[in-house]
């Protein structure tokens, strides 16, 4: 069974950091590049950053986002991580992770978890 499981999210007041993690299983985590994405109540979903298959290639992140989200992957734990700093009341969102393989069709995503910026 493919999965990916995100976990980390909870309340943080403006400032704060956060890490969230997403567990893969059922299919070969290394090969597959990997995003997150977010969607805040009443908007669209969109794109946070992608990490390539390949360890060592560039990352991609939203223009906002740079400086302050980081994303990176342990191919070992088939784990990807976002990590946040300096967080804002408008990143709160729910945060979704998935994996693609590059050159192919299938997409997996996850559930989500929820991160939430408030004094």
């Amino acid at each position: 069974q493919v999965q990916l499981v995100e976990s980390g999210g909870g309340l943080v007041q403006p400032g704060g950091s956060l890490t969230l993690s997403c567990a893969a299983s059922g299919f070969s985590f290394s090969s597959y590049a990997m995003r997150w994405y977010r969607q805040a109540p009443g908007k669209e979903r969109e794109f946070v950053a992608r990490i390539p298959a390949v360890t060592g290639y560039s990352t991609t992140y939203a223009d906002s986002l740079k400086g302050r989200f980081t994303i990176s992957r342990d191919n070992a734990k088939n784990t990807a991580y976002l990590q946040m700093n300096s967080l804002k009341p408008e990143d709160t969102a729910v945060y979704y992770c998935s994996a693609a393989l590059p050159g192919a069709n299938t997409v997996y995503w996850g559930q989500g978890t929820q991160v939430t910026v408030s004094s």
